[in-house]
């Protein structure tokens, strides 16, 4: 989904015109509880097209681009380890089974560390991608910031300082942590999302470390990946299931360290959830350096449980307080809402954009479009007046967000714009809004 990083990224900053990758989501935060009541037995809605996945072996399995396994049941036996490595549309993963499910060894959607040439760790399926350190060898000093709504700040460096600033960690369950190095360090990326992990989406990565002359910062790790696991019977969980952030990488020779990655989010739905075993969205470590600052750790994401009974599960979570119960929920909730960005600068957006600092630019703004420049957004299933949080996360500084007029139109097709102010270089621009379940004129999602 994302190209390598090198040299090319840092040609494109030289270039006066305005690039930009787009992101777009709707964070829809469940204010209202559930109410506890008899239901029907949950489905997953698994066509079984996929058969019966009983590995013998372990084994590195790509995510398709649907991002759905349709099995009939589901063994992975004890010291078995099954990898699900991304995508080349990067889709989190989702496991449907019409019988049971048990995972006795070990499912693995961790992101990568941070690469020692200085590029960015990719993130686990549905994860974002880590931040490229920074580059002294062509003047271009700071580390980049890490992918994601919660993409951890880059370090600044300078040919005139002699410690430049460590990468901020990824955020997602909890903010990551900003690094060393004063008003130089990288900030922690935010928290984002919901404990729904609705929608399906992994941690966000770390920031890239700043670097001093004819040195490199070291690279920021990837946001661990996202998965929704569901069976029309019981999961038993006795082995594990790892979304750990990817580390940041340890500078040397003056450069800081780059950041560690969010860890990614696990759901899981069943109308039985039972086992001992243990489940890991723990974020990455911030890289160290022999004479500069340490990176900042990558923040936590989150663990989700939907059954009619899960009290007979005795396993643990790391960390240990991310998990969440409710009864079960759909896969993904009716009339679910949509948030695009359309067009930034009257140039339109593609259908389907990348959203990365690391990869090639979604849109191309002309330098001579003077500033503040209109950000079209349209949505669907969003409230009318819903006000849009825009984001722009450049490569190089400090993010900032303004507010959208209110969405305007009807409920199923809205639209709204933004105005925001452009540098040069890349950015990413993101959108995103809250739902309030507790609001009486909001539409039901499930």
């Amino acid at each position: 989904m994302f190209a390598n990083h090198g040299d090319a990224l840092r040609q494109h900053l030289l270039i006066s015109k305005r690039w930009f990758a787009l992101v777009a989501m709707a964070l829809a935060l469940f204010c209202a509880a559930a109410t506890a009541q008899a239901q029907n037995t949950f489905s997953s809605g698994s066509t079984g097209a996929d058969g019966a996945f009983a590995p013998a072996t372990s084994q590195i399995i790509a995510v398709p681009n649907s991002g759905t396994f349709n099995y009939t049941t589901v063994n992975i036996p004890a010291n078995v380890n099954i990898t699900f490595s991304r995508g080349t549309n990067n889709k989190p993963l989702t496991i449907l089974a019409s019988g049971d499910v048990v995972i006795a060894g070990t499912i693995i959607i961790d992101a990568k560390p941070g690469n020692a040439n200085g590029s960015g760790g990719f993130g686990g399926p549905g994860g974002f991608n880590g931040g490229a350190g920074g580059y002294g060898f062509d003047q271009s000093f700071s580390g980049v910031p890490g992918d994601g709504p919660g993409g951890g700040g880059g370090g600044t460096g300078s040919a005139s300082q002699g410690q430049p600033g460590a990468g901020g960690g990824g955020g997602y369950g909890t903010a990551g942590a900003t690094g060393g190095g004063g008003t130089l360090a990288g900030q922690g990326g935010p928290r984002f999302g919901a404990v729904t992990i609705l929608p399906l989406i992994g941690g966000s990565g770390g920031g890239g470390g700043g670097a001093i002359n004819n040195n490199r910062g070291g690279a920021g790790g990837g946001g661990g990946g996202a998965v929704l696991i569901a069976s029309s019977g019981t999961i038993t969980i006795n082995g594990v299931i790892y979304s750990r952030g990817g580390s940041g990488v340890h500078a040397q020779f003056g450069g800081s360290g780059g950041a560690g990655g969010a860890g990614g989010g696990i759901r899981l739905i069943a109308n039985t959830i039972t086992g001992g075993g243990s489940l890991d969205v723990s974020g990455g470590s911030g890289g160290g350096s022999y004479i500069a600052f340490n990176a900042g750790v990558g923040g936590q994401g989150y663990v989700r449980f939907e059954a009619y009974d899960y009290s007979n599960f005795s396993g643990t979570t790391t960390p240990s307080n991310i998990i969440s119960f409710a009864f079960p929920h759909p896969l993904t909730p009716p009339n679910a809402p949509t948030l695009r960005i359309a067009s930034v600068g009257g140039v339109n957006a593609p259908a389907t954009p990348q959203g990365s600092l690391q990869g090639v630019p979604d849109v191309i703004v002309p330098s001579s479009q003077p500033n503040p420049v209109t950000v079209a957004l349209e949505g669907a299933n969003l409230p009318v007046g819903t006000i849009v949080q825009v984001t722009l996360t450049p490569s190089k500084g400090n993010r900032t967000t303004v507010q959208s007029s209110g969405l305007a139109g009807s409920e199923s097709s809205s639209t709204a714009s933004a105005s925001v102010t452009l540098p040069g270089g890349i950015s990413v621009i993101s959108a995103s809004a809250v739902i309030d379940l507790t609001v009486a004129s909001a539409k039901p999602l499930f």
